[in-house]
């Protein structure tokens, strides 16, 4: 590797004073929740302000016609129809309303792999304890081609007997990138639907959600596309529409989806209604030129990191590809291996170095995840390099 290639990018100037982060902590976390602009917030709080100066008129008074125009304009950035797509609080809830809309039966089976979400898990668990269904999980190495992941998956399916597959275009606890078009024509061609969980897709990634051609496909707008909090987009392909229903009923049941699905009552609408204004932002600075940064700071990250604890590029997984602004660097054996030691080690770094990470288990492994926006420097990631390699002796 050549020196330039090892030096981390240039920053985007202006950028980090769009943010309200406390200056006293390292901020290297932003997958798991992402980060609201200033601009984006004003823009919330002014659609709060609004709502309480007279909440008879904003919630009588067209506010179907504000979401749907919303969700207009966020569905266009995602590449969906936006008539077949609903605005939904999170991913892990449009999880929730496919799981209970499929009407699965006694013997049915949702299959997933062992990269998924726990929460997503967890969904398909209780759904199949409801109805008598089945839940079955792939396991898929760290280390397989995307040809090896399409065998494997195409292999686990059961046709007949398999009445969902839910893959991640971007997993959570290992950062890697699925070939889920591949994934869906091999299911297609089985006649199994594929619901593809995109927590991490919008605003990293450019994506084009239609021409996946997945049955239903749901993705965040507030980790990596500046939205408020509570924003992620329901993406149902035309055959599944009528049999889609929400886990609330309300005001709009009658007229179907998408409104049944995003209509309910007194909800907080303003993040929903403020989150163009995030795509705006984040269009102002650059789409292609933030995605840049974020991905070449996140590689150099993982390098130093890395590199502190011993570990050479060889060896450092590369499951996304250069185009991922999350990467993994695995810990020291029996460092983190479990949920609860991997949360004490969390605050351990949080407390002891003011820094801020997502540390989880996987496979028996503790993984440090490493995320990177545009207010992150590289002297942030030096220094967690030079600090970590301690802190982890001490806590062995």
């Amino acid at each position: 590797m050549s020196d330039a290639a090892s030096l981390p990018p240039e920053p985007i100037p202006g950028a980090r004073l769009l943010f309200s982060l406390d200056p006293a902590i390292t901020h290297l976390n932003h997958g798991s929740f992402g980060t609201v602009p200033i601009v984006v917030q004003r823009a919330q709080q002014r659609l709060r302000d609004e709502t309480e100066s007279n909440p008879q008129r904003f919630y009588t008074r067209g506010l179907t016609d504000r979401i749907a125009h919303a969700r207009r304009y966020l569905a266009t950035f995602l590449g969906a129809y936006p008539e077949g797509t609903a605005l939904v609080g999170n991913a892990t809830t449009g999880v929730a309303v496919v799981l209970q809309s499929l009407g699965l039966e006694p013997g049915d089976e949702v299959v997933s792999t062992d990269h998924g979400y726990g929460a997503v898990a967890w969904s398909v668990e209780r759904e199949c304890r409801r109805t008598g269904a089945v839940a079955r999980t792939l396991t898929v190495p760290l280390a397989a081609t995307d040809e090896e992941l399409v065998e494997i998956i195409r292999s686990g399916l059961r046709p007949g007997r398999t009445k969902l597959l839910i893959v991640d275009q971007i997993t959570s606890p290992t950062a890697r990138l699925f070939p889920v078009a591949a994934i869906v024509s091999v299911a297609r061609e089985l006649g199994i639907p594929v619901l593809v969980d995109a927590a991490h897709v919008p605003g990293m990634l450019p994506v084009e959600v239609d021409r996946i051609g997945a049955d239903f496909w749901v993705g965040n707008l507030h980790k990596w596309a500046y939205a408020p909090r509570g924003t992620a987009a329901l993406v149902v392909s035309p055959r599944w529409r009528a049999r889609i229903e929400p886990l609330v009923v309300s005001w709009e049941q009658e007229n179907g989806f998408p409104l049944n699905v995003e209509y309910q009552a007194t909800l907080d609408y303003s993040a929903w209604l403020a989150a163009p204004v995030g795509v705006f932002a984040l269009r102002s600075l650059g789409v292609d030129r933030v995605r840049a940064y974020n991905a070449g700071l996140a590689a150099y990250g993982q390098r130093v990191v890395g590199a502190a604890l011993g570990l050479g590029p060889a060896v450092l997984p590369d499951p996304g590809g250069p185009t991922m602004s999350m990467r993994l660097v695995p810990l020291p054996d029996g460092v983190g291996a479990t949920l609860p030691d991997a949360i004490a080690l969390r605050q351990l770094v949080a407390d002891t170095l003011a820094t801020d990470v997502f540390l989880a288990p996987w496979n028996g492994r503790g993984w440090l995840r490493l995320s990177a926006q545009v207010y992150n420097r590289a002297e942030e990631y030096d220094r967690l390099a030079e600090a970590l390699p301690g802190l982890l002796a001490a806590a062995r």
